[in-house]
């Protein structure tokens, strides 16, 4: 299985500061080295954390994927296809969120995601939708032309007992099934930690896991590398 690495909250230490350091380019670096298959990077709205520029320097220096996590706004569609991902995955935004709270509501707002779908792929980009594990969704997101899906794995993660998490776990079984059999790629993320991540990897059918937060939280302590070498050692077994 592979592993996205979310660097965002790289910036994030960064932006505390207003300063030059620390580099996000850096740290795709390192997360590469030490086996990242794709770094995800969110260029929000409100530019809280990566900026323009972090981008072209990204596409020039990673060597896997670069994913970028956006929203459908016309503005953020024209700058992605200026910079030429290799990915592009649609997620909600909020202002006022500290993080993405759901997924994408691909069946009621079908026609924007669908014009910014048919202007990423016409610029060359791939294009992820990320959405809840429900079908009225997963049947959206096929309409719209994307080839992949990433499923929200939000509400497992932060389920509050063993009853929860399994009911979860199984929604997030049969969304994955019911997406691989109308020919969609699948890959999941939101959440995902040290602690919680191994059922989730041994779901068969997900592709990639794109995980953030929790990997640059245990860098603080034991170094990036490291990092995500243990990430990459539990959600392969």
């Amino acid at each position: 299985m592979r592993l996205g690495v979310n660097i965002d909250h790289i910036a994030t230490l960064r932006e505390a500061r207003q300063g030059m350091e620390p580099e996000p380019a850096f740290a795709a670096l390192i997360a590469e080295n030490n086996g990242a298959d794709s770094i995800v990077a969110h260029l929000r709205e409100d530019r809280r954390h990566i900026k323009e520029n972090d981008l072209y320097i990204l596409k020039a220096i990673v060597r896997s994927r670069l994913n970028l996590e956006m929203s459908i706004s016309p503005e953020i569609v024209k700058i992605a296809c200026k910079v030429k991902p290799d990915q592009a995955t649609l997620v909600p935004e909020r202002r006022q969120e500290l993080t993405t709270e759901g997924g994408l509501d691909v069946a009621d707002n079908f026609i924007g995601v669908k014009k910014a779908v048919d202007k990423l792929e016409t610029a060359g980009i791939e294009v992820s939708l990320f959405i809840d594990p429900i079908k009225l969704q997963i049947k959206s997101a096929k309409r719209t032309g994307a080839k992949m899906v990433e499923l929200h794995t939000g509400s497992y993660a932060n389920a509050v007992n063993k009853k929860q998490e399994n009911k979860y776990l199984v929604g997030l079984k049969s969304a994955v099934a019911f997406a691989k059999s109308i020919g969609l790629t699948v890959f999941a993320g939101h959440g995902l930690n040290y602690n919680n991540v191994s059922k989730i990897a041994k779901i068969g059918g997900i592709e990639e896991l794109n995980i953030g937060h929790s990997i640059i939280s245990r860098a603080v302590f034991v170094g990036l590398g490291k990092a995500v070498k243990e990430m990459k050692t539990l959600i392969n077994g």
